[in-house]
């Protein structure tokens, strides 16, 4: 088999799982042809998708590809076996599937590490003393709320400032473009769906209240420099190059860890240690009062609760805990309301993104790491930029 061959049964196989699970194909911008032919054909089933990854991965080795490009397949093909596996109904153990999924190896967080990050954070949000940290977090993050009817210009000014910053340091085709729309009733706060030819829609989820302090986060994640801005620049450089096995982007692969840890550091790549000034002037503009240095301390002392959300889904998957004491765990550790924690774990109970929270707490450690080994701004910058560009996967970033 041919590379070219080879690719497109990769797409095809890609494709086919939409098919069992709507949603699985997170994108798709390559021939269409390819997708009539998938939805013209009767449903695949499971264990014919889990034969054909195991087939297309063991002829992997007899194709002519560049280490980088057959690594990156090899581990994407071991992937969607996993998932047709699950889907056909066969017990995997949570960990494994994990592994499988996006190239690493879960274990537990420590609560030590979340008391400390309480302690932090109770040192930031100083004042009653008397009041539970609890108490006084949710009274700030009321007052942080976005009035509804300013979202909309809010999301539009940090869309604006980012995409300007972004496109001075890592250009993008003077066609791009995001659109925003509030959408409800989705396990997920904000989603990117990338169009092709440089476009996305980005869908913002009313039923979670916005923050002034999450919103930068927010805008820089899903659009500029996170995931609009990669699938612009991958679409520009290793598509137009040929390499059109990132014509599909595919959930439950090591592509997703690298995204969301990319997307997680995105804010932080363009604009640095003191993004909350720079926020709080953006909001001032809009005549919205935002203590941008709080709200950047704040963040600095509850990252040491990254791990809460991936310790939840281990309770509930592999310890087999149930509902109500994960939502008491999430209550507790990472000092949320029983809302919140209820919407947190509908999130971990779907059976598409159950597994998913491992991509935002494993791929910012990972990346965190490998960007810390830059030795100034410049080379940051420059490891940044090939997450934007390079079809890395987690083993190779190790």
């Amino acid at each position: 088999m041919d590379a070219t061959t080879f690719v497109r049964e990769y797409l095809l196989l890609g494709l086919g799982f939409d098919r069992i699970e709507d949603g699985f194909v997170d994108a798709f911008t390559g021939d269409p042809e390819l997708r009539r032919q998938v939805e013209n054909a009767a449903p695949p089933e499971p264990r014919q998708l889990a034969r054909r990854a195991a087939e297309l991965r063991a002829e992997l080795p007899n194709v002519e590809f560049a280490a980088d490009r057959a690594e990156f397949l090899d581990v994407h093909l071991r992937a969607l076996e996993c998932s047709a596996r699950k889907f056909a109904g066969e017990e995997i153990g949570f960990v494994d599937e994990v592994h499988a999924y996006f190239d690493v190896r879960i274990e537990p967080g420590s609560v030590e590490d979340y008391r400390a990050a309480h302690r932090a954070m109770d040192e930031v949000l100083a004042g009653d003393g008397s009041r539970p940290l609890a108490e006084r977090l949710q009274a700030h993050r009321t007052a942080d709320e976005i009035p509804p009817e300013r979202l909309a210009e809010c999301v539009d000014a940090f869309s604006s400032a980012l995409r300007d910053l972004v496109r001075a340091r890592y250009p993008l085709p003077d066609t791009e473009r995001v659109e925003y729309e509030v959408v409800g009733d989705k396990p997920w706060s904000g989603f990117n769906y990338y169009l092709g030819d440089y476009r996305s829609t980005v869908a913002i989820n009313s039923d979670l209240k916005q923050h002034m302090a999450h919103l930068p986060h927010l805008i820089a994640h899903e659009s500029y420099p996170g995931h609009h801005t990669e699938h612009c620049r991958k679409e520009a450089g290793l598509v137009d190059a040929g390499q059109v096995e990132h014509t599909i982007f595919l959930v439950n692969t090591p592509q997703c860890l690298m995204a969301e840890g990319l997307a997680d550091h995105a804010l932080g790549a363009v604009v640095g240690p003191g993004w909350g000034k720079w926020a709080e002037e953006i909001y001032a503009d809009l005549g919205l009062r935002f203590d941008g240095e709080r709200a950047e301390a704040l963040s600095t002392a509850s990252a040491g609760l990254l791990g809460v959300r991936q310790d939840a889904a281990l309770l509930l998957h592999d310890r087999g805990r149930s509902q109500d004491e994960v939502a008491e765990f999430l209550q507790t550790w990472n000092l949320t309301s029983p809302e919140r924690a209820r919407q947190s774990l509908r999130f971990l109970s779907s059976p598409l993104w159950r597994a998913y929270s491992s991509t935002y707490v494993e791929g910012y450690r990972l990346l965190d790491s490998w960007l810390d080994r830059a030795g100034d701004a410049a080379e940051r910058a420059e490891l940044f930029r090939r997450l934007l560009d390079e079809p890395l996967i987690p083993s190779a970033l190790r």
